[in-house]
């Protein structure tokens, strides 16, 4: 079949930084082709190439048998090539029509926007989605995952012969997630070739034709997905056996470290009490928007909480703030690494530095050898991949500024650590490197409270899951207990095994 897309000898340098050498790519029409790799490896920068956000120092692309030059992002669009990326683009004050046909608004002969057709064709349009919202509804009113939803039908109602999408899943449900991908097979089958970036391995293997393997910027090899297997595919990725995903769960735990006792959060009327253990991580499963990240958020004391009690270590303590959180030893890694966790434009050694400034300091002033060897010890302790402590973590990929968000908060020597999403878009590499240390921290005793939407993670980390569902924990499972049906079932508000400490109110399990 002839390729509709192809990418010859791409070759693309930054400074200090080969980020593609000589990388080959083709794409069928009606193909779904994944492109996979570990954080750093280059999928992005060439997507962004074939886009037309960044132009290659050598190569050449062809589409549709000629060979063409794109310049800037409107020429790919001009050719029907379109790209999703992970960070959404909508405006949130205006509507899901207004976002969904921006600069292709159908106006009358008095410029003046038809209301009534823009509605009627984007309720078209996400009725082949099967995207439940409502074409007036304003964006800012959405949750995350449906403004994704938003976003990839934005890129479908152009004229699109190519999709590329860059981790659409990774905001979206289950339910969600099933929804976008039975779609996508059915743009293949009408003719449009698919570039999909995903660190999801089983997604991949369900959804894709072919797979291209990136390494280190360099093109290793494209197969078909029926012939090949997940473990294969890591090795190309990898370069090596990676070994178990998950490190072996903790045979005992220590005494109660945190407990939280008939904690109710602003504008809501449940109750919620558990507890954590040194030494324990103790997953948080549930679907999105169960309010699982709302409650760890008001334990850190980043959202307030109307009533309820923060014991730790056996002693009644108030948490007003963030500030008096790390005080104490708790440490928070949001979700969004980008928009809440990091200063993207800072260098590496500023933000291992941000929580433990005061450590780093004498008499008033930032001593520098103090935070060079703060960043050096994190740098070697964790393996982050940068050329030295003073990169901006904006050029670093998504696993290593992942670890840089970790030893944002390991510096404060945390007795306690909540991981919101602790592996969210980052490879399948960088993701066991986190979960071993997540365990290696465990074994030192801090307690780790997991927050995470996949399930083989949340069972593989796990020494006991709670589950929430709108706003309630409404099932505890130990480690032995826990099975996907068991938490699905808990999250979808089904009957679940729950023990309840009349003593404290709590959700324990023995």
């Amino acid at each position: 079949m002839a390729a509709l897309l192809e990418a010859v000898n791409i070759t693309k340098q930054f400074p200090g930084t080969l980020a593609l050498d000589h990388v080959n790519v083709e794409l069928r029409a009606g193909e779904i082709h994944a492109i996979m790799g570990e954080n750093g490896a280059g999928k992005s920068t060439l997507m962004k190439i074939l886009a037309g956000v960044h132009s290659p120092d050598a190569g050449e692309i062809r589409f549709e048998g000629r060979l063409i030059t794109i310049a800037n992002p409107h020429e790919a669009l001009r050719h029907g090539i379109n790209i999703v990326y992970q960070e959404l683009s909508l405006v949130p004050a205006l509507t899901v029509a207004e976002n969904i046909y921006p600069g292709r608004l159908p106006t009358n002969i008095f410029g003046m926007v038809r209301y009534p057709t823009l509605f009627r064709n984007t309720t078209q349009m996400l009725s082949q989605l099967n995207v439940a919202v409502e074409a007036r509804t304003r964006v800012e009113a959405l949750s995350i995952a449906n403004q994704q939803l938003v976003e990839i039908t934005k890129a479908i109602s152009s004229n699109c012969k190519v999709l590329i999408l860059d981790e659409p899943t990774s905001a979206l449900t289950d339910y969600e997630a099933d929804i976008l991908l039975a779609f996508l097979r059915r743009l293949a089958a009408s003719g449009v070739g698919i570039l999909y970036i995903s660190h999801k391995l089983n997604e991949i293997f369900g959804l894709a034709d072919r797979i291209t393997v990136l390494r280190d910027g360099k093109y290793v090899g494209t197969k078909n997905t029926s012939d090949v297997t997940p473990d294969e595919i890591v090795r190309m990725m990898v370069g090596r056996e990676l070994g178990h995903m998950y490190p072996p769960k903790s045979q005992e735990v220590g005494d109660v470290l945190l407990e939280i006792q008939n904690f109710r959060l602003h504008g809501t009327s449940q109750y919620n009490s558990f507890r954590l253990h040194k030494g324990e991580i103790l997953g948080f499963a549930g679907l999105i928007g169960s309010g699982r990240t709302e409650l760890a958020r008001a334990v850190f004391g980043a959202e307030p909480h109307a009533e309820g009690k923060v014991i730790l270590n056996g002693s009644p303590v108030h948490i007003q703030s963030p500030k008096k959180a790390i005080k104490l030893g708790i440490g928070y890694l949001p979700e969004d690494r980008k928009a809440a966790g990091l200063f993207l434009e800072m260098s590496l050694k500023w933000n291992v530095e941000a929580t433990v400034i005061q450590d780093v300091s004498a008499i008033g002033f930032v001593s520098s050898p103090k935070e060079r060897e703060l960043a050096e010890q994190y740098i070697r302790k964790l393996n982050i991949s940068t050329p030295g402590i003073e990169q901006e973590v904006q050029r670093l990929s998504g696993g290593n500024q992942q670890k840089a968000l970790v030893a944002k908060w390991l510096s404060i020597q945390p007795k306690i650590l909540i991981v919101d999403e602790p592996t969210r878009g980052i490879d399948v590499g960088a993701k066991r490197e986190i979960h071993f240390l997540l365990r290696s921290l465990a074994e030192s005793g801090v307690g780790v409270i997991m927050i995470s939407s996949e399930l083989p993670e949340i069972l593989g980390m796990s020494d006991r899951v709670l589950v929430m569902h709108e706003g309630s924990i409404v099932g505890g499972y130990s480690a032995a207990e826990a099975t996907e049906e068991k938490i699905v079932r808990s999250a979808s508000g089904q009957p679940a095994k729950i023990e309840v400490d009349t003593e404290i109110s709590k959700i324990e399990v023995n």
